[in-house]
């Protein structure tokens, strides 16, 4: 079945976000480029990584809001709380020891679905090992009968993926440089 086509405007937030709240996966404009993505929980993820034919080894980016991780048990240097939202993602440390590599970010539109699904997982929209298909003429083909909704934006062209650090030890290591600069 063909991905429902929503197009981005300031009312398409909550359709989006009641979307990935009933359990859906999907392909939406975030802060840098399009991503895949459904709600942050384990029948998402199995679903995610189908999708994408990814290794289960490689875990995925959570973009949550800022109060949402100071509310969590997530191990957040004071600077980066300072410095969210941007389009930078960190690896932190929980009190077990695990890593989670979070983003808070900066486009209103990703901020308003979050505030309506809660923290969702986000990852770049491509096979695994393949490049990310950066337009939504070029999504659509490849993973229209894969998904169940596709939000166009007319505004994304692609760009650079967030910088990723890991923030687990100071000072903090780039790991993959992007469009923002630590």
């Amino acid at each position: 079945m063909a991905a429902e086509i929503i197009e981005r405007s300031d009312e398409c937030a909550e359709r989006t976000g009641r979307l990935l709240s009933e359990g859906c996966v999907g392909i939406l404009p975030c802060d840098t480029i399009y991503g895949l993505s459904g709600i942050a929980d384990k029948p998402r993820a199995d679903r995610i990584y189908e999708i994408k034919r990814r290794p289960l080894s490689k875990s995925f980016i959570i973009l949550m809001d800022k109060d949402t991780l100071q509310h969590s048990s997530l191990i957040v240097p004071d600077e980066l709380m300072e410095r969210w939202p941007a389009p930078f993602t960190a690896i932190l440390k929980a009190p077990d020891g695990s890593t989670h590599a979070v983003r808070v970010p900066s486009d209103p539109f990703i901020q308003d679905v979050i505030a309506i699904s809660g923290p969702i997982f986000s990852t770049s929209v491509n096979f695994s090992g393949e490049p990310s298909l950066l337009s939504f003429d070029d999504i659509l083909p490849v993973f229209s009968d894969s998904v169940d909704f596709i939000v166009r934006d007319t505004d994304v062209r692609g760009g650079l993926p967030s910088t990723l650090i890991d923030a687990t030890e100071y000072p903090f290591r780039v790991l993959r440089q992007g469009g923002y600069r630590f």
